[in-house]
């Protein structure tokens, strides 16, 4: 039987009072996952339309997983605005844990990581990730 191809929408309450609702679309592949983090006004039920709304190519990295005895594996900006590195370092933790290449589109606006609570913002959307992804693991 081929390989198949998965793909998953999750909706990522907000963590804070003020903080925006998170949508992360998952797309589970041969050794590798592809996923886009973003911003999100879709309630729960509808979260798989909120990357129609987003931007891909924001904050957008490819991370290789670690080979032989190296701590971390290659990771390169596939497109990126200026001020905006989250996807980069996100990207790479990703491929370490997981051991398959990451390709991670991050589409939150600056005024939401500039605020207060923004550090905890990605902090709990990595947790998300992790778990969406040990949940495509299980399948």
């Amino acid at each position: 039987m081929p390989p198949s191809i998965n793909t998953r929408a999750v909706y990522i309450p907000p963590a804070e009072r003020g903080l925006p609702a998170l949508a992360l679309h998952v797309i589970g592949m041969v050794d590798s996952y592809m996923l886009w983090l973003g911003v999100t006004e879709e309630l729960p039920d509808t979260v798989q339309n909120a990357p129609c709304s987003g931007s891909l190519c924001k904050d957008w990295a490819c991370a290789m997983p670690p080979s032989g005895c190296q701590m971390l594996g290659p990771v390169s900006p596939l497109f990126r605005t200026s001020g905006s590195d989250i996807a980069l370092s996100m990207a790479q933790r990703l491929a370490q844990k997981f051991r398959k290449q990451i390709f991670l589109s991050v589409d939150i606006p600056s005024v939401y990581l500039a605020a207060p609570y923004g550090s905890r913002l990605l902090l709990d959307a990595e947790k998300r990730i992790v778990e969406a992804l040990d949940y495509n693991v299980a399948l």
